[in-house]
């Protein structure tokens, strides 16, 4: 069955790959089908794999094998909420160590160029604290991070 709504990720060459790796990394994530082209394209030859039907957190996916002619870009993100410091340490290090690299904020790029938001729940919670001025420390302390440490939004929460 296809889905109503799908993401739509281009690759150049590499959508089974990023797609087995999100599968591994990431809970209720599989990897579905995969299509391979039924004629010459652009990118690449008949035969080769075209599109992949995957899920990553159960959000339905699709990559495509376009080429290299678009790349990824910080405009779109996968947002993943961590339960705490453990589950954020091993998403973000699975994301980095494969290839990836840090960015600010909670923010990485996988190996194929697609950004994550490693975002602990503790964080989301403390932004948008009804205390102003708790909230306002939180973000800052944020702010001079690349991957979150929870126990520092912590402690900046309580001034």
């Amino acid at each position: 069955m296809i889905n109503k709504n799908t993401v739509c990720l281009w690759y150049d060459g590499t959508a089974l790959d990023a797609a087995t790796f999100y599968a591994e990394t990431f809970p209720d994530s599989a990897v579905g089908a995969v299509h391979c082209a039924p004629g010459d394209y652009p990118a690449g030859k008949q035969g080769d794999v075209l599109t992949v039907e995957f899920t990553v957190m159960g959000i339905p996916c699709l990559g495509l094998n376009g080429g290299a002619m678009f790349k990824h870009s910080e405009a779109f993100s996968f947002q993943v909420a961590t339960n705490d410091q453990a589950e954020t340490d091993r998403l973000w290090s699975a994301i980095v160590g494969n290839g990836g690299q840090e960015s600010a904020c909670g923010w990485c790029k996988d190996k194929w160029g697609l950004s994550w938001q490693i975002t602990p729940r503790v964080l989301t919670a403390a932004i948008t604290n009804p205390d102003r001025a708790a909230a306002k420390r939180a973000f800052e302390a944020m702010m001079g991070m690349q991957k979150i440490d929870i126990a520092a939004i912590e402690a900046a929460l309580k001034g």
